[in-house]
Formats: structure tokens, sequence, C-alpha cells
């Protein structure tokens, strides 16, 4: 199949898939884009948002119809590296055998990642750069393709250990869940209290995402776009001339080079499902929120003026 061929098929597919996600999960849309366009583009996404609004659903039935592998990890404060990866027994020959842990799979669920100590955290670090683990010395490839989902309740903040800059550059889009609209939540309720269980079919399987992935790479860009991208990320950077004025008056670090890369890697995948061959600055201005929200580090005086990194990444503009 030839790219063009591969870029209209990818257009239809996605809006089957949209569809068939649309017959359990009500709503939340531009979470649903954002999730779609973080796996395409072979990245990893942290989801901020209160308890009761279908995270875990969300990512299961996404996972279902992509034809993907799912396993969901409940982070708490007892958490264990070995836990998540896995560990060595002695089996009856007296041999020592690895037991795979959760982080095998497709998809992983990182519930409520800010609940476990940085130790247990970092245990994801390697997983989630170079898809591998290393247990007792020995090196474990994970099966592709491979997407790790966190979750954070921004609420509550007692007995959570906050992630470090460096594990929240790792993940390519901050998605922010909001509450339904009254509409939304009605069809909610109406369709979550009775007997009738909606299913939805696989669409996809792993290698056609793999597919996709490295049909979202191949994607020429325009030189203007790059740089588009690439000055963009520097305005963020309070010490930099480019940088605006609510930069540098309410931001104390800004993004780094992986934010540059993320911009146009997922500009792509946002140019494929739209059926474009290039992506244009539109693309990149779409998914801007998304990958630099938790990538700019705003100062005090910006939380006590309640200035937020909305409207600072939108001033970039």
């Amino acid at each position: 199949m030839s790219d063009v061929a591969a870029i209209e098929n990818l257009v239809k597919k996605h809006k089957e898939l949209k569809n068939e996600i649309a017959n359990i999960i009500v709503g939340q849309e531009s979470v649903i884009d954002q999730i779609l366009l973080s796996i395409f583009s072979g990245g990893h996404a942290l989801l901020i948002g209160v308890p009761g609004l279908a995270k875990t659903l969300m990512v299961n039935t996404i996972a279902t119809t992509l034809g993907l592998n799912f396993k969901r990890i409940q982070f708490t404060p007892d958490l264990m590296p070995s836990d998540i990866l896995g560990s060595e027994i002695l089996d009856e020959s007296r041999n020592f055998k690895f037991i795979k842990g959760p982080i095998f799979a497709n998809i992983i669920l990182a519930d409520e990642i800010n609940r476990t100590p940085p130790k247990t955290q970092a245990a994801l670090l390697e997983a989630m750069q170079e898809r591998a683990v290393t247990v007792a010395g020995h090196h474990y490839k994970l099966d592709l393709p491979y997407f790790v989902l966190a979750t954070q309740n921004p609420i509550e903040q007692e007995g959570t250990y906050p992630l470090p800059e460096a594990q929240l550059d790792r993940f390519m889009f901050a998605i922010h869940l909001t509450y339904p609209t009254f509409e939304e939540e009605v069809q909610v309720v109406k369709s979550t209290t009775t007997n009738v269980e909606n299913t939805v079919k696989p669409l996809f399987n792993a290698q056609e995402i793999i597919a996709i992935q490295q049909l979202v790479r191949k994607i020429p860009v325009a030189d203007n776009v790059v740089e588009y991208a690439v000055r963009l990320v520097s305005k963020t950077r309070p010490k930099e001339a480019t940088a605006t004025d609510l930069v540098k008056q309410y931001v104390d670090w800004g993004a780094g080079p992986r934010a540059s890369q993320n911009l146009i890697l997922a500009a792509k995948a946002h140019a494929a499902i739209q059926g474009k061959f290039s992506p244009d600055i539109e693309d990149v201005q779409a998914v801007t929120i998304g990958i630099l929200s938790h990538r700019v580090i705003r100062n005090y005086k910006a939380e006590a003026e309640g200035i937020t990194i909305e409207k600072i990444i939108k001033s970039l503009f």
C-alpha cells in the first residue's frame, strides 16, 4: 500500500474508531483525540482529572478497539518496583525463573502514579524510554506497540509524591479531563443504570498500530513548520530574547528540546488523521497546549495571581 493510500485508509479507520469508542464513552472527544494522537505518534500520556470521570473505562475501551493487550497498575505508597517489573523466583529445579510483572503489556494504565514513592515511579522510566526493562542484570524487551497512560488526581495532595520534571518530560501529552456537560451526564446515567451492556469490537491489531507509527514518522515536514515549532518552544524559556512578556513575568522554567520533537511528531499524526500529507502551522498549534502544559513551570507569582498555564501558552501564538 502506498503512503497516500495508507493515509486515506487511516482517515477512514480513525472515523470508525471514534464511532466505536462512542458506544461506551460519552463525550470527552478532545481527550480521546489526544490519547489516539499520542498512540499514533508512539508517545505516552498523563491524564489529570478528578475521580469518577471514566479514565479507566476510557483506556480499557481504547485498548480493546485497537486490539491491544491492556493492564492496569494501581499505584499505592507501598508498591515496590518488583511489583511492576516482575521478579526472579526459584523453580522446582532450583533454577531462577523470571515472572513477568504487569508492565509487560501493550497499554499500561498507571493509576494515580503520584501515590507511589519516587523509587517505584522511576521503575517506569526505562520502560517508557527504551521499551525495555532490566531486572537482576537481565534485559527484557517489551512487546510493541508500548504505551503508558498515567493518571493523577489534581485535588488530593496529601500522601502524594509529585512526579519529577525529568519523568513528566517523558510524557508526550498532559491531558486535563473536565466534567461532562449536563446532556452528556444525563446520557451517562441512562446508559449505566440498566442491565444493558454496550460492547466494542477490535478494529486494529498491534501490527497495524506499528505501521501507523512508522507512517507518521515518514510524513515530510516543511522547514518553516519545524522552525515554527522550535521557535514556539524557545519562547517558553524566560531567559530567551524571544520569550513573551507573560513568560518572562510568570515562568520559572521553559520546555526542553523533547517538546519540539513531540510537537512535530504530534503535528504529523494530527495532519494524517485529517487526511493531509504534510503538517502545517495549524497542526502544530492544535497540539501545543497538551504538549507544553506540563513542561512549562509557573512561578509563585503566577499561582498567586491566577495566571494559568493555558493563558501563558496561548500568549506564544
